[in-house]
């Protein structure tokens, strides 16, 4: 469905996780779901996430694009950029997410923009803003994770 590009991401955050054996923009494609969907990662930092997805293949049955589908766009942004925002050490669990539809879309390609409200130590709040081809706001979401430490394998 979609053209999948790596996701750019800023040197110095590739570098941290290299560090660890990590391959970026793998870990940080949209995933299973995300692929299934068309969704691409255009730009990935913790200050500004980018990525878009197609409408056709992600409509409800009066073929206007899914809210379900704006939904799963915008987690994964907001998502994205928690993890970044929590590094290395911490893993992003989404634990509410809020979204309001403005207005329908029935083609196209739709664009979500996530910017950070809060970057705390155990919690991570980002808006995220998906707009049509035409820079008409589709939908406004919000997305709070919880940054847990990642699990550290078990001594032996």
């Amino acid at each position: 469905m979609g053209e999948h590009t790596a996701p750019l991401f800023p040197q110095e955050v590739l570098d941290e996780y290299a560090a660890l054996g990590v391959d970026l923009p793998a870990l940080f494609s949209a995933g299973h779901l995300g692929e299934r969907m068309g969704v691409t990662i255009v730009e990935a930092a913790a200050d500004r996430v980018v990525g878009t997805m197609p409408v056709e293949g992600n409509t409800q049955p009066y073929g206007l694009l899914h809210g379900g589908a704006s939904a799963v766009l915008a987690e994964t942004l907001g998502s994205i950029g928690s993890m970044l925002h929590g590094g290395a050490a911490k893993l992003a669990v989404g634990v509410d997410l809020n979204c309001t539809h403005h207005r329908g879309v029935r083609e196209g390609l739709v664009t979500g923009v996530a910017t950070p409200v809060h970057r705390g130590r155990s919690t991570a709040t980002y808006e995220i803003v998906i707009s049509d081809e035409q820079d008409r706001r589709v939908c406004t979401a919000r997305l709070t994770c919880l940054l847990r430490d990642v699990p550290r394998p078990e001594a032996r």
